[in-house]
């Protein structure tokens, strides 16, 4: 499995749900004059029961000739992309992890894994972006989360069909906001997800519910304002800047008569600074399906 496509910093993306629902979800149209696309939020990672998706998803998935993704799915599962990853997201020069984080979050680190069996020496060639990576995938796939996710199955449906596949950014471009993650603070980023993988088992009924729904207010209240709240730069990386990148690219799309699906992190439509809320600010007509 592709630890870029699984990616999820803990509680931020990792949202699912066990129950199904088909009069709600995390779709909507975005209409501009006589043209519009589809936005639909994407989870990364799923457990086998939340298979069927909502019906939302398949409705603009068929009304789409061109499906966008936030990067070249195919791209980022070759072995000559995984090799990179590596290269960026491990040490190369003699360093290892103990280096980069302080004492105690090391301890912290190293106290969480052994609880899982893992000693923390399997991991001392990882970068602080990697292990924040790495703990996520091991959480989610303890609670029962094994299945590829809406985005992987939609990469994988339209490209038998023949869609158009098209990407917000580059698989080099999303690497580098995942290997510099928390940018210069490696402890900042260790402390987020050792304390949000603590609140993963209770706190994910919520926010499975809030994507499911397409409650995107309830998804913000939940996880985006705390988020941006106590660790600002992560959040400014990983969201803001993303976001701010992607809609010239959504704004073009909105110019011509091809109707789109794009389907990003339901995290990126969430909060005062999501796509939705500057789609909506710029004038464009948003209905939910």
């Amino acid at each position: 499995m592709s630890l870029l496509r699984s990616f999820s910093l803990p509680l931020v993306a990792a949202v699912s749900i066990f129950t199904a629902s088909v009069d709600a979800a995390s779709v909507w149209k975005v209409t501009s004059g006589e043209h519009s696309l589809y936005i639909g939020g994407t989870i990364h990672i799923l457990a086998p029961e939340d298979y069927p998706l909502p019906e939302a998803y398949d409705t603009a998935y068929n009304q789409a000739s061109t499906l966008v993704f936030e990067t070249d799915m195919a791209a980022v599962k070759t072995v000559e992309f995984q090799q990179k990853m590596l290269g960026m997201m491990t040490y190369t020069d003699g360093r290892s992890l103990q280096d980069d984080l302080s004492e105690q979050n090391y301890s912290k680190l190293e106290t969480h894994l052994a609880q899982r069996g893992i000693p923390i020496a399997q991991m001392a060639a990882m970068k602080p972006s990697l292990i924040s990576i790495t703990l996520s995938i091991i959480e989610l796939q303890g609670l029962g989360f094994t299945s590829e996710g809406v985005d992987q199955f939609y990469a994988d449906k339209g490209s038998e069909a023949g869609k158009t596949i098209q990407w917000l950014e580059t698989p080099d471009e999303q690497l580098s906001f995942l290997a510099n993650l928390g940018g210069d603070d490696n402890d900042a980023l260790i402390e987020y997800t050792l304390r949000d993988i603590k609140k993963m088992p209770t706190m994910i009924g919520d926010m499975r519910t809030s994507w499911r729904e397409g409650d995107m207010q309830k998804l913000a209240d939940l996880s985006i304002v705390p988020f941006k709240k106590d660790y600002a730069q992560i959040y400014q990386d990983l969201i803001v800047t993303r976001n701010a990148n992607w809609m010239p690219h959504i704004q073009d799309m909105l110019k011509t008569a091809d109707v789109e699906f794009v389907l990003v992190g339901a995290m990126h439509l969430a909060g005062e600074d999501s796509v939705l809320t500057q789609l909506k600010a710029q004038g464009y007509s948003i209905e939910k399906l």
